[in-house]
């Protein structure tokens, strides 16, 4: 439980962090803490955090063991769901020839590696076609789809995409192509050309499904085809039903880099994703596991920052196709070098990527005014890699607080650009809107990551509007910039049993964050950088004890810059506890997210 005073309004009475944010401790009916703890047979702490978050005895259940059965709804309750499902169905039936048309990154590698892998399990005759992010661009092209045509396919699914591809479709309806739409961004009010659009963020949709990844939607339709398949009498003793449930380790990884909520069918999905994982049936993942050199049980972690950038670095920097091909091969040879290859190119792009943000900080740093950047953090720059500036763009949202762009342009002058966005500000819609009154070509994306392809002329006109029109949505998103704590501890309060009893509320992501607890008043005793900018602490307690610590990708920053500053001085850190197995015995560590001079 907290066992330090707390003022009524702020936590620790910190109002402006290292970090710039106020702190708060999550407000908590400490009855009904100890209830869930009573009633779930739970530690004190663990139901105090789930009183902070809202949980209630009636859902506790279901946040406790969240399964397929009461998180996961019908199908049908998306629009064009029933026909999407009956024409596939009626297609692998008949035998005809149909591809994936998938995006370039993890969730749409995922979706098409999902669709494939049933399609092989039903009889269905499909291939996949993933775009090269370089020479084709993001969504489908009529160029890819001509090709399609040309070689017998009657019936393309576009996942991850396909949602704002009007000329793409409409040339595809004059081939004679059929095209399913299966995405999850932001819909405008007209839908493409297109037998069916399963998209849970069009506007005729009520919006409770709107938080699930590509490869989430591709899942209900898999379940909603594989019923329609039932019906229809396709399977039998020579051609057993499928088991679902076997791939649910290729759509927690979707699910997870996505970076979509990890609440309600997503928690589900995840949570028993991992459970798949761990059993290495997929022989790709179980070779990518390897050579990320993955030795624990897999957690959202390793899917966020070890498997995941490798899936996606065939997409970003190397062969579009490579993930895909990783997730659906049953060649174990193949395998072990599709995942050396990502692995190579994985090790490229952090090449890229550092010359990019570089270059980019640069850029920013030299036109800032005062303290602040303008209210949207705006680069680019020529002969930069496309692959990569989505990343970057992440790394200056995060350093700066803001919706940042960073934009590539090639040799003709053609630019392309990923947005990245804060808790408050919808930088989809934004995109969506500066394409609609032609700043730029093309454009779309969620309310925290867009994309958008322009001409390097556009660029002035489309900062100059994106500022405009985010100015206020910014300034008010950071002026309640606050860190939400779920407890305070003592140092000594940090131990293995707490670490381990709050992992009943795993799996942690965006949407239900790591649980975060404030030391207070704790003397920094060591402090060093390492490498890609983390700094390193340890810290001691006044009552005794030690704890080690890092803060990642700090080092220039006012957090960093003040711990490297600050051995011997005592501060209240705040962050997420986790244990380290490197060694012969485990150990309490922290992840720093902010901390303040005590």
């Amino acid at each position: 439980m907290t066992d330090h005073p707390i003022t009524d309004d702020f936590a620790l009475d910190v109002q402006h962090s290292l970090g710039g944010r106020a702190w708060r401790l999550r407000p908590c009916d400490e009855r009904l803490a100890v209830h869930l703890s009573q009633q779930f047979e739970l530690e004190d702490m663990v139901g105090r955090v789930l009183a902070g978050r809202g949980v209630t005895p009636e859902d506790a259940p279901v946040f406790l063991s969240p399964s397929l059965r009461s998180s996961l709804p019908d199908p049908s309750v998306l629009k064009d769901m029933d026909a999407a499902a009956d024409r596939i169905a009626a297609a692998i039936a008949g035998g005809e020839q149909l591809a994936v048309f998938g995006d370039y990154d993890v969730d749409g590698a995922t979706s098409s590696a999902l669709l494939k892998k049933f399609m092989d399990a039903v009889g269905g005759r499909l291939r996949i076609y993933i775009p090269d992010r370089i020479t084709e661009g993001y969504g489908p092209n009529s160029t890819a789809l001509a090709q399609l045509a040309s070689e017998g396919v009657g019936l393309v699914i576009t996942v991850d995409c396909g949602t704002l591809s009007y000329e793409p479709l409409a040339a595809a309806a004059k081939m004679g192509l059929e095209v399913i739409v299966v995405d999850h961004h932001k819909a405008e009010s007209e839908l493409p050309t297109a037998f069916a659009v399963v998209n849970p963020n069009r506007l005729d949709e009520d919006g409770n499904l709107g938080q699930l990844a590509a490869v989430g939607v591709t899942f209900l339709l898999v379940v909603a085809v594989n019923r329609a398949l039932r019906r229809a009498g396709w399977y039998n003793a020579d051609r057993p039903e499928p088991d679902l449930l076997a791939w649910l380790d290729v759509v927690a990884l979707g699910t997870v880099c996505d970076v979509v909520p990890l609440t309600g069918p997503n928690r589900a999905l995840v949570a028993q994703g991992l459970k798949v994982m761990a059993r290495r049936d997929n022989i790709g993942l179980a070779a990518l596991a390897d050579v990320a050199r993955m030795d624990a049980a897999p957690a959202v972690y390793h899917l966020g920052f070890l498997l995941g950038p490798r899936v996606n670095a065939g997409g970003r920097v190397g062969e579009a196709d490579l993930g895909a091909r990783l997730l659906t091969t049953h060649d174990p040879a193949l395998a072990r070098s599709l995942a050396e290859q990502l692995d190579l190119y994985n090790s490229e792009r952090q090449v890229l990527e550092a010359d990019v943000q570089a270059q980019a900080m640069a850029s920013v740093l030299s036109e800032k005014d005062g303290e602040d950047p303008h209210p949207v953090v705006f680069a680019s720059g020529e002969g930069w890699h496309p692959g990569v500036i989505g990343i970057v763009a992440s790394r200056l949202t995060d350093r700066f607080g803001r919706p940042s762009v960073v934009i590539a342009i090639d040799e003709a002058g053609d630019a392309k650009g990923s947005a990245r966005s804060i808790p408050g500000v919808d930088i989809g819609a934004a995109i969506i809107e500066a394409a609609r009154r032609g700043h730029i070509t093309k454009g779309g994306g969620h309310a925290m990551a867009a994309g958008l392809s322009a001409r390097a002329d556009q660029l002035p006109a489309l900062r100059s509007f994106l500022e405009e029109w985010l100015e206020a949505r910014v300034e008010k998103a950071r002026a309640g910039r606050v860190l939400d704590l779920d407890g305070v501890l003592s140092l000594k309060g940090c131990t293995l049993d707490l670490v381990k009893a709050l992992e009943a509320l795993a799996p942690f992501g965006m949407g239900n964050p790591a649980p975060r607890f404030a030391l207070p008043s704790v003397e920094l005793v060591r402090c060093d950088m390492v490498r890609r900018g983390h700094v390193r602490c340890i810290f001691a307690g006044s009552g005794g004890g030690r704890l080690k610590a890092v803060a990642f990708r700090v080092a220039d920053q006012e957090l960093g810059e003040a711990l490297l500053k600050g051995i011997g001085k005592r501060f209240h850190v705040a962050g997420r506890l986790k244990i380290d197995d490197w060694g012969a015995k485990p150990r309490v560590e922290m992840t720093i997210d902010d901390a303040v001079l005590a």
